[in-house]
C-alpha cells in the first residue's frame, strides 16, 4: 500500500501540475496534428436527417454485420434444402445430378488440383519391412505407406485376417479421429483401452483393414493446432487439408483394390470424429466404395463457423449440408452413428461454446469446437437425408455411447457382404503379439505427416504464379479497348467467386448526420447510411472550410480508410494514431472533401469469426464492405458539392487491403492508393519456411486473413489489373514490416508492366518509396491526387 505524501509534498506536486498545464497551454500546437474541437450546434448536413444514435456507432456497425450474416446463413441453408428437394422431385436422372454435385464438391475441396498417384501400391516400411509388425491371434499387422498425390503419401497400419483360407471377405479403410494413432485401433498402444481396438474386431470378422493416420491436433510452436497450421496456406492456394486427407483415403482404396489379386471384393470405409468426416466425403466422392459408416460426425452444419478452422470449406453451405453430401453415397449402404462425437475444443468458451474475445488472445489459432449435435438435431438431419434419398439406398441410423458400436458395424458389414464379428464391440479377443509401441515412433509418424504436407504446400506456392498466369490467359492487352473488354469476365469472377456478392439490392440510403468537429480550415459530420437490410454504413465526412454544402462548388472526394481495429476518428486527427497523420483532415485542408468510413474489421474475435460465417456460404467480410462502399460512393456522388466523376480511395494497412479488393468492384472509385499493404500477397499468406515467417500471416493471430484460392487466381498484381486503367498508386515505407522491399518491388513491377509497357498509360501508375515505417507519408500521394483529380485531368 502506498503511503500518503506529506502536506508540503502535496502542495509542491499541485504546483508542478499547474505550471505544466500552463506551459502546455502557452506552447504552440504540434504542427503535425490539426487543431480540432467539437463542432458547434446539432444541425445535420443539408439534405440529411438528424442522427440520433448513441453509444459506439463503430461497434454497432460490426454487430449489425454479425446479425446480417446469421440471417444470410439461415436463408442460404433454407434455399439449398429447397433446391435439392426440387431436384429430387424433378425427375432428373439421379446419377447425372449426383455426378455434377460431386464435381463441384471436389473443386471446393481442391481435389484434382494436384496429380493423384496413378497406381498406388502398399510399401511395407519401418523396422518390419520383411515381416509383420505384430501377429495373432487371427491377424497380421503391417506398417505401410502408399503414394497419394504429388509427393505426399498416406501411412498407417494394414491388418490382415489370418484365418483358415486367408482370403478376406471384404476390404475396409478405417479412419480414426485426428488425435488417435492407428496403433490404438489395432490394439497395439498400451495406453489405449481394449474397446478401441476396432480394427482387430473387423479383421477377425474376415476384413482386411487399412487404418490411415491423420494429422493430429497437436498445439505447436505457432500457438495453433498442426491441422490449422497446414490448412491456412493450403486454403490460400486453393487446396484443403480435408481434401488432402480424403485423397489419402481414396488412394488407400486404390492400393487395396490393386492388391486384391484375383479375388475381387467390396471395399468399404468407416471413420470416427475427424475420420467420420473424411469417410463421409470420400464415400460421397468415390463410387467404388461399396458401403460406409460415419460415426460421431453427422448432423446439421449451419454452425460451421464455430468448428475448427480446417473444417471451413468456402461456399459449402450454399450447396451442401451433411444430408446433401450423404445423399451422394446412395444407392450404396450408409450407416450413421451418433451420440459419440469427440469432445475437442481449441480456445473453448463458456456453456460449451468457443472463446470470443474483444482483445488479443494468448493463442494464435481460430477458436473452434468439434460439433456435437443433439439427438434431435441428428434426427432432423437424418430425416432430411431420407427425404432426399427416398428408396434409392439403405440408411441405418444408430446411437452409441462409443464409436463403432455393434449395430453400426453390423450394418456396415451387411453392406459389404461380410459376417458380423463375434464377441461384440468390446471383445477384440486379445492384442496381437509384437514389440511394444514406442510413443516416440508415434510422434515421429505424426511429425512426418505434417512435414510432408508442409513441403507440398511450399511446392504449390512456388507453382502458383504459373497457375495465375494460366488463369489470365484470356486477358488481351493489344489495345486499351481490348483490355477493357477482356478484363470484365475476370472482374465478374472476382466478384462472385473470390469476394462473394450477397446479390441483395441496396436499400435507400436514408442519410442521417450530426456535426462532429471543426478546425481552422475544416468542418466534419458523422454520417450513417442504410445499406442492405439490417446493415449500415458509418463514417466521418470532412469539408473544407467555406464550402457551401447546399450549393458547392463541386469538389473531388478522397475516401480515407483506416486499418485493423481502427475507426474513422483515427484518420481525422487523433494523435495516438500517429501512423495515419490525420490524413483525412489534411486532405480536406488542401481543398478535398474527405470521407472516412468504418470498415467491419473491428472487435478481434467478433469480426474474425464473421469471416468464417461468410466463407461458409461463399462470401467474405468484403462482401459486406463492398456493398457499404457502393452505398457510400453513390450517396457522395449525389451531393451538390461533390464531383461524382472524381472520387478516390486511399487506405493504410487493412485499409490498403481494402484498396485492393473494393475499388475493383466499386466503379465510382476513379483512383486508388494502397498504402502500407501492397506486396506479394499470396506469399505473405502461404509461406511457412523459417525465413519467410518474419512476414507471413501463416503463424500469426490474424486467422481470418486467408482467402480461398488466391494462389490460383488473384495476387495483388492481378487485383490491380481489375483497377486498371484507372490511376493506381502504392505508398511504401522502406521500414514497413509488412514485407521486404524486394517482394513489394517485384509485385509492383507486374503492375507497372501492364500500365506502361502493355497499355501505354504509365502516367496513371506510380509508387512512392520513403524512408519510414508502416504509415501514411502523404507527399507523393498528394501529388498523385492533385495530378489526377484536378478538373482538367480526365480520369477515364
Amino acid at each position: 500500500m502506498k503511503r500518503p505524501l506529506p502536506r508540503h509534498s502535496r502542495r509542491h506536486a499541485a504546483l508542478v501540475m499547474l505550471l505544466a498545464a500552463a506551459a502546455a497551454a502557452a506552447a504552440p500546437a504540434d504542427p503535425r496534428w490539426p487543431v480540432l474541437r467539437p463542432a458547434d450546434g446539432n444541425a445535420p448536413l443539408p439534405g440529411t436527417g438528424p442522427l440520433g444514435l448513441t453509444g459506439d456507432v463503430s461497434r454497432l456497425l460490426v454487430e449489425t454485420n454479425d446479425r446480417f450474416l446469421d440471417q444470410r446463413v439461415a436463408a442460404v441453408s433454407a434455399e439449398r434444402a429447397a433446391r435439392w428437394q426440387q431436384e429430387a422431385a424433378s425427375g432428373l436422372d439421379p446419377a447425372a445430378a449426383a455426378a455434377a454435385h460431386r464435381a463441384r464438391l471436389r473443386r471446393r475441396l481442391g481435389i484434382g488440383r494436384d496429380p493423384q498417384a496413378a497406381s498406388p501400391e502398399f510399401e511395407f516400411h519401418g523396422a518390419h519391412k520383411e515381416g509383420p509388425l505384430a501377429a495373432g491371434p487371427g491377424v497380421r499387422v503391417h506398417a505401410v505407406r502408399w503414394p497419394a498425390f504429388g509427393d505426399v503419401h498416406g501411412d498407417g497400419l494394414l491388418i490382415e485376417p489370418d484365418g483358415a483360407d486367408g482370403t478376406p471377405v471384404a476390404d475396409l479403410v478405417l479412419l480414426p479421429d485426428a488425435d488417435q494413432p492407428p496403433e490404438d485401433l489395432a490394439g497395439l498402444a498400451a495406453a489405449a483401452p481394449a474397446a478401441s481396438a476396432h480394427a482387430l474386431r473387423l479383421a477377425r470378422a474376415g476384413c482386411r483393414v487399412l487404418v490411415p493416420g491423420l494429422v493430429a491436433r497437436t498445439i505447436n510452436a505457432h500457438k495453433m493446432t498442426d491441422r490449422e497450421w497446414l490448412h491456412r496456406p493450403a486454403f490460400e492456394l486453393g487446396r484443403h487439408l480435408l481434401g488432402y486427407e480424403i485423397q489419402k483415403a481414396i488412394s488407400g482404396v486404390d492400393a487395396l483394390l490393386a492388391s486384391q489379386g484375383a479375388s475381387r471384393r467390396k471395399v468399404g470405409i468407416a471413420g470416427w470424429g475427424e475420420g467420420g468426416l473424411i469417410a463421409l466425403y470420400a464415400a460421397a466422392l468415390d463410387e467404388r466404395i461399396g458401403a460406409a459408416l460415419v460415426s460421431g460426425y453427422f448432423g446439421p452444419r449451419e454452425a460451421l463457423w464455430m468448428e475448427p478452422a480446417e473444417h471451413t470449406v468456402f461456399g459449402l453451405l450454399a450447396e451442401f449440408g451433411d444430408a446433401e453430401i450423404a445423399s451422394l453415397v446412395a444407392p450404396r449402404p450408409l450407416a450413421l452413428e451418433s451420440g459419440c462425437a469427440p469432445d475437442f475444443a481449441f480456445r473453448p468458451g463458456p456453456d460449451g461454446g468457443i472463446e470470443r474475445l474483444d482483445r488479443p488472445a494468448a493463442l494464435n489459432g481460430k477458436p473452434g469446437r468439434f460439433h456435437r449435435p443433439s439427438a434431435d438435431a441428428v434426427a432432423a438431419e437424418t430425416a432430411r437425408l431420407r427425404r432426399l434419398v427416398g428408396d434409392r439406398g439403405p440408411i441405418a441410423s444408430c446411437t452409441s455411447a462409443r464409436p463403432f458400436g455393434d449395430a453400426a458395424v453390423a450394418a456396415l458389414l451387411e453392406g459389404l457382404g461380410a459376417p458380423r464379428p463375434a464377441g461384440g464391440a468390446t471383445s477384440p479377443d486379445g492384442a496381437p503379439a509384437g514389440p511394444a509401441v514406442d510413443p516416440a515412433r508415434i510422434a515421429a509418424n505424426r511429425a512426418a505427416r505434417v512435414a510432408e504436407i508442409e513441403r507440398h504446400n511450399r511446392a504449390v506456392l512456388v507453382d502458383s504464379a504459373a497457375e495465375r498466369e494460366a488463369y489470365f490467359r484470356d486477358l488481351k492487352t493489344g489495345s486499351l479497348a481490348e483490355f477493357r473488354a477482356t478484363i470484365e469476365p475476370y472482374r465478374e469472377r472476382f466478384r462472385t467467386e473470390v469476394i462473394g456478392d450477397f446479390e441483395v439490392p441496396l436499400a435507400p440510403p436514408n442519410p442521417r448526420s450530426r456535426p462532429f468537429q471543426a478546425g481552422p480550415a475544416t468542418l466534419s459530420y458523422e454520417v450513417v447510411l442504410d445499406v442492405m437490410p439490417g446493415t449500415l454504413a458509418y463514417g466521418i465526412l470532412t469539408l473544407p472550410a467555406g464550402l457551401d454544402p447546399a450549393r458547392g462548388p463541386r469538389r473531388p472526394v478522397v475516401v480515407c480508410q483506416h486499418g485493423l481495429e481502427g475507426t474513422p476518428r483515427d484518420v481525422v486527427g487523433e494523435a495516438k494514431h500517429g501512423a495515419y497523420a490525420a490524413f483525412a483532415t489534411r486532405l480536406a485542408e488542401r481543398g478535398y472533401v474527405t470521407f472516412a468510413p468504418q470498415n467491419g474489421y473491428l472487435g478481434h474475435d467478433l469480426f474474425r469469426l464473421q469471416q468464417f460465417k461468410a466463407q461458409s456460404i461463399g462470401r467474405t467480410l468484403f462482401s459486406i464492405i463492398v456493398a457499404q462502399h457502393r452505398q457510400i460512393t453513390d450517396w457522395l456522388a449525389s451531393l451538390p458539392f461533390v464531383d461524382p466523376d472524381r472520387i478516390a480511395f486511399y487506405g493504410l494497412s487493412y485499409g490498403g487491403k481494402t484498396a485492393m479488393r473494393v475499388p475493383p468492384l466499386v466503379g465510382r472509385y476513379g483512383l486508388t492508393i494502397c498504402s502500407g499493404d501492397f506486396n506479394e500477397w499470396v506469399w505473405k499468406n502461404a509461406a511457412t519456411d523459417a525465413r519467410s515467417l518474419r512476414y507471413s500471416y501463416a503463424s500469426r493471430q490474424e486467422y481470418e486473413i486467408f482467402e480461398w484460392d488466391l494462389g490460383g487466381t488473384f495476387n495483388y498484381a492481378e487485383m490491380a489489373a481489375l483497377i486498371c486503367p484507372r490511376p493506381f498508386m502504392v505508398e511504401r515505407g522502406h521500414f514497413d514490416g509488412v514485407a521486404p522491399d524486394e517482394a513489394v518491388a517485384a509485385e509492383f513491377a507486374k503492375v507497372r508492366r501492364l500500365y506502361q509497357a502493355r497499355l501505354g498509360i504509365g502516367d496513371r501508375c506510380a509508387i512512392e518509396w520513403f524512408a519510414g515505417p508502416h504509415a501514411i507519408h502523404g507527399v507523393g500521394t498528394g501529388e498523385f491526387l492533385d495530378r489526377h483529380l484536378r478538373p482538367d485531368a480526365p480520369l477515364r
